[in-house]
């Protein structure tokens, strides 16, 4: 279970947190430098005197505080410098006392990981409502588009969480994919969906028993391309994605699947991946209520 942090919101990231487990140092700053060795002592020194390393209790620590293994401590990381703008902008659909729902553009990570930090949708949309309990429920890839959900309320987070795990929550896509005129629409498709141990980044379809199921139906003709609706009944990760490919209609812009191409630092913004999450219903677990949540986007 997460502590409560004693530092609040700097940049919109909520401090990290950690454990003290038994150890041999005497006091907090000799720790610190062993434990983050990528940081120079004098750094560390500066944020202690600053207050900037708390323990649970609220406490700011001091160079020379003993190290008390069982405490917690709370510490800012340090944000990546010259992280570039994603020009894209996202949107808060709805936000009661529990939920927050945003409309994600492509592009926009939806937590920090690797060269993204300040630019995710989780670090924007706490900079823009100061909750700093906010935290998704459920996940749609960088380039993905479109409705998902965050808590920002501990206290009945595990119940709309539980709603994934038991399949009751009914999430609709639509996606922009060539046509296949000997291909039966609609259709229920099922496959085993593993990582590629050599490729982590990347699923494909192993042989075993169905782990994934999409329903998928053509909804109008573009010329050589089709509008798909996308009903995953599953959550694997690129289910949709490795799904349309293995059936001979990648989804357009695909970078990924069926075959992964090299690509630049920058993203091609005039080139995303036509993929949007449309809608998502659920009944209520807290009150019973039918509760609809539809992306204003189209592809």
């Amino acid at each position: 279970m997460r502590p409560t942090p004693t530092l609040p919101m700097r940049a919109g990231l909520s401090p990290s947190y950690l454990w003290l487990q038994p150890g041999p140092w005497r006091d907090m700053l000799s720790f610190l430098v062993e434990r983050f060795t990528a940081v120079p002592e004098a750094i560390w020194r500066e944020r202690l005197l600053r207050g900037e390393v708390r323990n649970q209790h609220g406490e700011a620590l001091r160079p020379e505080s003993p190290y008390r293994s069982g405490d917690c401590i709370f510490y800012y990381r340090e944000l990546p410098e010259g992280e570039a703008r994603i020009p894209v902008e996202e949107k808060i659909l709805h936000l009661d006392d529990h939920l927050l729902v945003a409309d994600k553009p492509h592009f926009l990570p939806v937590i920090p990981t690797g060269r993204f930090v300040q630019e995710t949708l989780l670090v924007r949309l706490k900079k823009a409502t100061g909750l700093q309990d906010l935290v998704p429920i459920h996940r749609l890839d960088r380039e993905t588009a479109g409705v998902i959900v965050f808590s920002h309320q501990p206290a009945s987070r595990g119940k709309y969480q539980s709603m994934f795990q038991q399949r009751s929550m009914f999430k609709v896509y639509e996606a922009i994919a060539p046509l296949r005129p000997d291909l039966a629409l609609p259709r229920v498709h099922r496959s085993r969906v593993e990582e590629i141990p050599e490729q982590f980044f990347k699923m494909y379809e192993a042989e075993g028993a169905p782990n994934s199921e999409t329903h998928i139906s053509l909804l109008e003709q573009r010329g050589s391309l089709g509008l798909y609706q996308l009903e995953p009944v599953t959550g694997r990760r690129h289910q949709l994605r490795v799904h349309m490919a293995s059936l001979g209609i990648p989804i357009l812009n695909d970078l990924f699947y069926p075959h992964a191409v090299p690509v630049g630092v920058a993203d091609d913004l005039d080139k995303p991946l036509k993929l949007l999450a449309r809608s998502l219903f659920f009944i209520d677990p807290l009150d019973g209520s039918e509760r609809h949540f539809v992306s204003q986007r189209s592809l």
